[in-house]
């Protein structure tokens, strides 16, 4: 590695193929195959896994079973931090008296146009919900992630200025936040976007966990990896197989590929703890998931 180069010697993933990879399928892959593709990312070595999320199955009718799958994995509690994506308080109360999910994910985006439409609310309505929410996560000693969403850039309105971000990000840390994460939800940020922007968040609070969430519209996801590493963040989301993608929000690709991002940390002498060539099979299995099988009877 190069010595002029700012990167970590060890960067986080946040595994979130079996949410946010999965909840945009039109198939309903069976619960006991959910919980089957978590068993497989905990066997090649991810720590951190987003396993689900608590919204009404009207609006994500595939993560209707989140209660079932958590009881699939509850045997891994020891080995691996579960979170779960809360949208309000009746989402959080389902996770309150689960047990196993010790982290949640809030989500509120940085424009108007997204916000609405993910929530119905207003961004200010938005995190006023949040922040009820994080203080009572936190009396349960629940570790609280909030994530911006199109940080950067907006389907409908365009780029996000950047003090829009940033102000955002404050108001998250000063909810009770654990972690911040920005993320690029329609794969439209460009690197030198990304190395600015995560640069004043870690200048203005240099103490607070930050992550980058990004999505491959442009095949830019591993060169925005790169400019946030260069920035200083050291946790990023992907999704093995590249699976995922936003219903709610128009262009939406899918995430970066867990594989594609292990090999580049790994051939750049970044630990990640994930066994890059068992999770090629992970990757498999996990898009095989998104392949319906056809009854022979119809056939």
């Amino acid at each position: 590695m190069s010595p002029h180069l700012n990167l970590p010697n060890r960067v986080t993933l946040v595994e979130v193929s079996p949410r946010d990879g999965l909840q945009s399928e039109s198939y309903f892959v069976p619960t006991d195959k959910k919980i089957a593709l978590i068993e497989r990312l905990v066997s090649v070595g991810v720590k951190r896994i987003e396993a689900t999320s608590f919204v009404s199955p009207k609006w994500v009718p595939q993560l209707a079973d989140a209660e079932q799958v958590v009881a699939g994995i509850t045997r891994y509690s020891d080995l691996v931090g579960f979170q779960g994506l809360v949208l309000n308080q009746k989402g959080y109360e389902r996770v309150r008296h689960l047990g196993l999910i010790r982290e949640i994910a809030l989500v509120v985006a940085a424009s108007e146009s997204v916000n609405h439409r993910n929530s119905n609310m207003t961004v200010g309505e938005s995190m006023s919900q949040l922040t009820r929410i994080v203080r009572t996560a936190k009396a349960d000693g629940i570790r609280v992630r909030g994530t911006i969403g199109v940080a950067f850039v907006c389907p409908y309105e365009g780029r996000i200025p950047l003090e829009r971000t940033l102000n955002l990000t404050g108001m998250f840390v000063e909810s009770g936040c654990d972690e911040v994460a920005l993320a690029d939800t329609i794969g439209q940020a460009m690197p030198d976007h990304v190395y600015e922007l995560f640069s004043r968040v870690r200048e203005r609070w240099p103490d607070i966990a930050v992550a980058g969430h990004f999505h491959d519209a442009r095949q830019l996801a591993l060169t925005n990896i790169f400019a946030a590493m260069q920035a200083g963040v050291g946790t990023f989301d992907c999704s093995v197989g590249g699976l995922g993608g936003c219903q709610f929000t128009k262009g939406a690709p899918g995430n970066v590929a867990t594989e594609q991002v292990v090999y580049m940390l790994s051939e750049m002498g970044i630990d990640t703890g994930i066994n890059y060539s068992r999770l090629l099979d992970v990757a498999e299995f996990a898009l095989d998931l998104t392949r319906p099988r056809i009854p022979r009877s119809s056939i």
